[in-house]
């Protein structure tokens, strides 16, 4: 079994006018997904969609700015959503499951490793997680932001060989596309230069959160694509390495499972301010963060929180859990390691 290939599709992809699904859509994807999945590649879904099948229930048509009623929305529309994607990939002999994440599945060690088993263990079995924020349980301090950034957490999580984030537009233009001038970036090196466009009325991310996700997939070594999802064929060909869209090359660098954790899925609690001693021997010398080199402390934080450490320029340089809590790191006590090497991601 190779490794897998995460699929996000747009709330625009699966949800029509009037919140009604767009099932041809998906059943296309389906029929390419099952392929992939017949040939020994595994395939993740993360998919929107449920807020927006919700809405008509609640009886709205665009996305609410109360708490409650997204939650409302996300709970009645999920059921809904997870049908569309069970009877699509039914007609292909594959079967779907539902796995609902929410960011401290993320932040925890221990919900991380097991979400990370249980998708590994779907795999081997032939079938096909779709995965969606638990928006009925979410809160707006404790979110993933949108599904662009689940879904390069999830790629991140499992490992993936590819992240293909499917949208309306072929990828990301120099301006609206339409508009004159507008032309497909197709290296995403290029794509912060462009100008990104807002969400939909249903949607919750919009350009710029395609390509920050698509950026932090590409960071942890994993490539991505931006590019539209609704063509005849279009999972086949990208699989394949055909140029779509705007392409994210992976980094070179091979970062262990645990610090892709630590930098990626772990939300940042406080900032340590350390002198240039302190920063040369961790930036340079791979060495671990002492007390005594921590010149201010930024937030408030215990031990096993993720701290950002920032140099005497102000720039933020490093990342990793802290090792005791902020009274105890402020006293600056001599030989204690505020951050330990092996718990620590350096930028």
């Amino acid at each position: 079994m190779s490794d897998p290939v995460v699929v996000k599709f747009g709330s625009s992809l699966i949800v029509g006018p009037r919140g009604r699904a767009r099932r041809g859509v998906v059943r296309a994807r389906a029929a390419e997904i099952a392929a992939l999945v017949r040939s020994g590649t595994p395939v993740c879904v993360v998919s929107s969609g449920a807020i927006a099948l919700g809405l008509p229930r609640i009886g709205l048509d665009k996305r609410p700015r109360s708490l409650p009623k997204l939650q409302a929305a996300s709970a009645l529309g999920q059921a809904r959503l997870q049908r569309v994607w069970e009877s699509a990939l039914a007609e292909e002999g594959v079967e779907a499951a539902q796995i609902l994440l929410t960011a401290a599945d993320v932040a925890d060690r221990a919900p991380y490793v097991n979400a990370r088993n249980a998708l590994r263990a779907l795999f081997a079995l032939g079938a096909v997680p779709i995965v969606n924020e638990n928006d009925a349980t979410a809160t707006d301090e404790i979110t993933f932001g949108d599904n662009d950034a689940l879904a390069a957490q999830v790629a991140v999580l499992v490992r993936a060989r590819l992240l293909v984030l499917l949208t309306e537009v072929e990828g990301v233009y120099t301006r609206a596309p339409g508009t004159p001038g507008a032309e497909l970036v197709g290296e995403g090196s290029r794509a912060r230069d462009a100008v990104l466009g807002e969400t939909s009325a249903t949607g919750r991310g919009g350009m710029q959160s395609k390509v920050l996700a698509a950026e932090m997939a590409a960071a942890a070594g994993i490539p991505s694509v931006i590019a539209a999802g609704a063509d005849r064929s279009v999972l086949g060909p990208i699989v394949a390495g055909e140029a779509r869209g705007t392409q994210f090359p992976a980094t070179s660098q091979v970062v262990p499972a645990y610090k892709l954790w630590v930098r990626f899925g772990k939300p940042v609690a406080a900032k340590l301010h350390v002198d240039e001693g302190a920063r040369r021997a961790v930036a340079e010398d791979g060495r671990s963060l002492l007390a005594v080199g921590v010149a201010s402390c930024e937030g408030d934080f215990q031990a096993g929180d993720a701290v950002e450490l920032v140099g005497p320029d102000g720039e933020v340089f490093a990342k990793g859990i802290a090792g005791a809590d902020r009274a105890e790191i402020s006293r600056r006590p001599r030989g204690l390691e505020a951050v330990h090497r092996d718990r620590l991601v350096v930028y």
